[in-house]
């Protein structure tokens, strides 16, 4: 019994694989992310354009953020025209749930029959959405089925809402059905991040992926979502570079996703020139965005993103046994052995080598474009999930800003969008802000091209 329980989750995981599959995005493909304030706030979408922009230099999309904090199904089928078709893009992704299956809700008496009432509401919202999707045969749709709320890690006792991991479960089948029966692709966080998080708190009961709130995933969740995605997109194993010298009849023995020529070598050295057709994923160890605490890196020690996204390997048969350096372009980047090289050095773990240092201000220059993004998306709230409400929106008056000012006193959200507001409602600096965007992502393309470099190695003496 134990075996055949075994099989069929295989096979359960093969057939969830094979469901999942979305193409690669291709040059000239818009995609908007559209959801709540993981998708507005966060950075899965960056990451994802980040891994675009390093391992397909040549083929140029376009991403945007269009997600807005708080918002649940309804609030985004009421914005969806002017916020998510304005862009005009041909592939759009679309999360929801977290705030539809509720928050303090959980805690009144009539509890699960009020709560089941409101998600009956969401899954109507949903309907009307989906009747407009339909109409738009020219833009392709993936649902993400979305990051899990953490209810079981105890990092504290803060924000445990009885019913709501039930009723979330419960707003992910739906949205996994709602995908199959359309025909739309989708791509599963919720499942893979919450076994996880299982699998992580056994060995410590205070990890999580959403330590600061169980909501919202700090940056290391982050990247196992964008890991999650490129994964459903069939793009792991495809190497950055990876390629093979015999040092002893100075021969290429491979050479993938890039080109290696001028062979010379002697008794106690080899070089080459090497022109590689893609970058190396350039890792983050700086916490960013408000409130996170966590690095992108930490992600490297739950998913094996390294191993299937960033290998950028180098090979080196027939060296005399001993120790060498490995230099490109004249700088040392290593210190390794003849039998390390024989195995393959993963050029894409040394922070120092020329293209990760090439790659590391396209992450930059990305995170400032980030940023910018960020303003004009706290500028969306203020106007949906504020000024709609007291007839002003689009309004950006006087008096659309004296509103503001009332209501920040006692609003807290309305309080911390105040001052992006102050300036965002004037369209001179929506424009500007625009154009600052525009003038990194061209910089970006204009970088990312990846440069011809002479590695050698030489026999340490």
């Amino acid at each position: 019994m134990k075996k055949v329980f075994l099989l069929l989750i295989g096979l359960g995981m093969s057939l969830l694989a094979n469901a999942q599959k979305i193409a690669p995005f291709k040059a000239g493909d818009r995609v908007a992310f559209v959801g709540n304030s993981i998708t507005d706030g966060g950075h899965y979408h960056s990451y994802i354009w980040l891994y675009y922009m390093t391992h397909f230099p040549n083929a140029r999309i376009t991403c945007f953020n269009v997600g807005i904090g708080g918002d649940a199904i309804n609030q985004i089928y009421d914005r969806f025209d002017d916020d998510v078709f304005s862009k005009k893009p041909n592939i759009l992704t679309l999360t929801w749930g977290m705030n539809d299956s509720g928050y303090f809700e959980w805690y009144r008496k009539d509890a699960q029959d009020f709560m089941d009432k409101r998600i009956e509401g969401s899954y109507k919202y949903y309907g009307m959405l989906e009747d407009k999707l339909k109409q738009r045969a020219d833009i392709k749709k993936i649902f993400i089925l979305g990051s899990p709320y953490d209810f079981a890690s105890k990092f504290n006792k803060q924000n445990l809402y009885p019913g709501k991991v039930q009723a979330f479960s419960k707003i992910i089948d739906f949205q996994e059905a709602a995908a199959k029966n359309n025909g739309y692709g989708y791509v599963d966080f919720f499942h893979p991040m919450t076994a996880i998080n299982q699998r992580e708190q056994a060995k410590d009961s205070t990890f999580s992926l959403t330590p600061n709130d169980r909501i919202h995933p700090d940056n290391d969740g982050h990247l196992v979502m964008a890991y999650l995605f490129l994964k459903a997109q069939g793009l792991d194993n495809q190497s950055v570079a990876d390629f093979a010298i015999n040092a002893q009849n100075k021969k290429v023995l491979k050479a993938v996703n890039c080109r290696v020529s001028n062979v010379a070598a002697d008794a106690d050295s080899v070089g080459f020139n090497y022109l590689a057709n893609s970058l190396p994923y350039p890792i983050d160890t700086i916490p960013r965005a408000w409130g996170n605490r966590k690095k992108q890196a930490e992600a490297l020690k739950v998913v094996p993103f390294t191993k299937e996204f960033n290998q950028e390997l180098l090979t080196v048969k027939g060296l005399k046994a001993g120790n060498y350096v490995v230099k490109i372009d004249g700088e040392q980047i290593a210190a390794t052995s003849a039998d390390q090289l024989s195995n393959g050095l993963n050029l894409a773990e040394i922070t120092s080598t020329p293209q990760y240092q090439q790659a590391i201000q396209i992450r930059e220059l990305n995170e400032e474009r980030w940023d910018i993004e960020r303003r004009t998306r706290m500028y969306k709230w203020m106007q949906y999930d504020f000024l709609r409400g007291k007839g002003l929106l689009y309004n950006d008056s006087n008096a659309a800003m004296d509103t503001v000012k009332k209501y920040a006193v006692k609003d807290i959200f309305v309080n911390g969008n105040k001052d992006n507001y102050s300036r965002a409602r004037y369209k001179s600096l929506r424009d500007a802000w625009q154009m600052e965007m525009d003038v990194l992502t061209n910089q970006i393309y204009a970088i990312n091209k990846p440069q011809n470099h002479r590695i050698t190695i030489v026999a340490i003496k």
